[in-house]
């Protein structure tokens, strides 16, 4: 855009001075002049900002394009306008006073701020052209750009937004020639000469801390990318200068850790990293447990209590049954919902923002090995190489930008924190109270409802004393009845594993997993429900006792002790070995406590050509089991305990009856004497 509006006059057009004007009127008129054509540069500035955020923008944003960047593309150039409107006026009110030292002193006061907002839209400005560029090799975007421009800044001609994009940056670097210009015409030696001058060099000064910081963040984002590169291209990347490079890095890294060579210190930058680290900790163990709270809240979800059918059509099962549905159907999803959008999402956000930093942090410490390689160097020389002051010059910009920008990154990352911390409590606080509002309607139903509290209190004193009296009379009658095994069946392939283990470490270090295990930490085992490990230490490295060490044939790994049940070896049997009963006897009782049987006639009988013996010992526990020797020949009574159950046999044994483990029983053929065979 033109610097001056129509109508106006250019400084170059005024009528010369006549031979009777001095000097200093000429100076004073120029002086005007320039004042001038900087305040009306500055309102035609905000002008075009205004047009460039209510019109094009808010045209832009009420397209809702895909894939437009409006953010990337605008930056923080709401932050400009807002600045440069105070700017403006403070600059009007500077004129109607015509006191041009105030004019330099207004630009002292403005300095740090605009160094703050333009030097972040400076650095963004190479993106949005980028932006720019995308959008105009897209016909359809590009149609829809020109479309909103010619609808709002018909009068501009502008081709695409980098005309309005650029007035920003052109405007900041205008600063110190306008002033300069004032200066020029500025008598010197007075106080407004002191302030404009000042008032130029910290132009000038926050021309080029914008310029620097710029090239700091070119350089952190060509390093705190995270690269996913295959082995193939991590090897195609070598070669002689990057292998020397890495060799000495590594070299002189050994040198810091042996005490050879003194470390470059740098305590601001040392603390701000500690934070840094104890930040990125957190942030990942946080993220760890949640998840596995999010694994284990969606199992505890695949339960419905409310889908099994009650044979009681009222009274309190009914009511639970109503609880558990209203729970499993509404109020667990719901939290569940709210837990992944108010923890989980944000986390995950949270986590990635830390991968630049952590990159950058990681570079950081490579280009420290070379800047002080590089030092050295040049003390022992007195001069570098071209690379070598690039190199150097890289890792006092990646230091300069960590050292600015890690304070507020802690700070934020803290803060988001203590949010994702806050959410996870209100979150439950809200759960817990939703329950208890919805036990509490339930309850109102109950018989016992209103109950005063004594009273209540004395009700279940009562119940449970019932309970305990039921409990100790069933307890009674199930200590003469042998339980059978919860063990579960296993397929060919665990019946090799299991005897596999067996001949590692016996059968008495075998266990069974009663539920599924899901790994969440270092060297935890993912076990399904039946498998068969091998017990090897009953303590982890921390000395828990609550996790076990076990050798789930082949990995090896901890599960936690609860869910491990000791466990008694399968022995298949072999195809055409069959356990030799007695059910075929029609005088045989059923059960094996009952009088010895009178003698039987005896018949001739063959000797068979298989016979049962222990596989393995077994220590009688009751009085109903009977003891066994591996290798001990024994008769099968009947092949299953008095409920019909197969994991129990009952046996003979030296003339003694009871139970044993049927897993423990294995056929083997009988060995035939030397001489003579079996009668055919």
């Amino acid at each position: 855009l033109a610097e001056h509006p129509a109508g106006m006059a250019s400084p170059h057009t005024e009528e010369p001075p006549t031979k009777g004007t001095a000097d200093p009127d000429r100076m004073e008129l120029s002086q005007r002049l320039a004042v001038e054509e900087l305040i009306t540069t500055e309102a035609s500035y905000v002008h075009n900002l205004q047009l460039c955020l209510s019109d094009i923008r808010a045209h832009l944003q009420q397209k809702q394009l895909p894939d437009f960047d409006l953010e990337g593309l605008f930056s923080n150039i709401d932050d400009i306008l807002h600045l440069s409107r105070q700017f403006l006026r403070g600059l009007e009110a500077t004129a109607a006073q015509e006191h041009d030292q105030l004019l330099g002193t207004l630009f002292q006061e403005f300095k740090e701020e605009m160094e703050t907002v333009y030097k972040i839209y400076c650095a963004s400005y190479e993106h949005a052209l980028l932006l720019v560029e995308s959008y105009r090799k897209d016909p359809r975007l590009q149609e829809e750009i020109m479309d909103t421009l010619n609808a709002t800044v018909p009068h501009t001609s502008a081709s695409d937004l980098s005309f309005f994009l650029v007035m920003p940056v052109q405007r900041i670097t205008k600063y110190p020639l306008l002033l300069g210009k004032i200066l020029e015409n500025t008598p010197a030696g007075t106080s407004t000469h002191q302030a404009l001058a000042a008032a130029v060099s910290a132009m000038a000064q926050a021309n080029a801390n914008i310029n620097e910081y710029k090239r700091q963040r070119e350089v952190a984002t060509k390093y705190n990318k995270a690269e996913h590169l295959t082995l193939r291209d991590r090897l195609a990347r070598l070669n002689t200068h990057s292998i020397a490079k890495k060799t000495t890095r590594l070299s002189r890294l050994l040198m810091h850790e042996a005490g050879f060579v003194s470390k470059t210190e740098d305590k601001e930058y040392d603390n701000l990293e500690e934070k840094f680290q104890s930040v990125a900790s957190s942030v990942a163990g946080l993220k760890e447990n949640v998840a596995s709270y999010m694994a284990h809240l969606e199992a505890f979800l695949v339960p419905a209590p409310h889908k099994r059918e009650l044979q009681m059509e009222e009274g309190p099962a009914q009511q639970y049954h109503r609880l558990a549905e209203h729970l499993h159907r509404a109020v667990f999803p719901e939290f569940k919902r709210r837990l992944d959008r108010l923890v989980w999402q944000p986390l995950c956000s949270l986590s990635e923002m830390l991968v630049g930093p952590q990159q950058l942090v990681k570079k950081r410490l490579d280009k420290l090995l070379d800047y002080e390689e590089i030092q050295e160097r040049k003390s022992e020389l007195g001069s570098v190489t071209y690379d070598e002051e690039a190199a150097m010059n890289t890792y006092l910009a990646i230091n300069a930008l960590l050292v600015a920008e890690l304070p507020r990154f802690n700070q934020v990352a803290v803060q988001l924190l203590g949010q994702v911390l806050g959410s996870l409590c209100v979150l439950h606080q809200d759960l817990a109270a939703e329950v208890l509002h919805e036990a509490e309607k339930e309850l109102k139903q109950l018989p016992h409802g209103h109950m005063p509290l004594p009273a209540f209190w004395r009700l279940v004193e009562d119940t449970l004393q019932q309970a305990g009296a039921q409990l100790r009379t069933f307890t009674q009658a199930f200590e003469t009845v042998t339980p059978g095994p919860v063990t579960q069946p296993l397929t060919p392939a665990e019946e090799r594993k299991v005897l596999s283990l067996v001949s590692k470490h016996g059968p008495d270090k075998l266990y069974q997993v009663t539920s599924n295990v899901s790994g969440s930490k270092d060297l935890d085992l993912t076990l399904q429900r039946g498998q068969i490990v091998a017990l090897l230490q009953r303590v982890d490295t921390k000395g828990n006792t609550s996790r076990w060490l076990v050798d789930a044939g082949g990995p090896r790994g901890f599960v936690p002790a609860a869910k491990l049940q000791p466990y008694s070896p399968v022995q298949s049997q072999q195809p055409g070995m069959q356990t030799p009963t007695l059910e075929s006897v029609p005088d045989r009782r059923r059960h094996s406590y009952a009088s010895p049987e009178a003698p039987r006639p005896q018949v001739a009988t063959f000797t068979p050509a298989f016979q049962v013996v222990a596989g393995f010992s077994f220590a009688a526990r009751s009085p109903q089991e009977v003891s066994l020797q591996a290798g001990q020949p024994v008769v099968v009574l009947e092949p299953h305990d008095k409920k019909g159950s197969t994991e129990w046999s009952l046996v003979e044994v030296n003339g003694q009856r009871g139970y044993v483990p049927s897993s423990y029983l294995v056929t083997v053929p009988v060995q035939e004497p030397m001489g003579w065979s079996l009668p055919v």
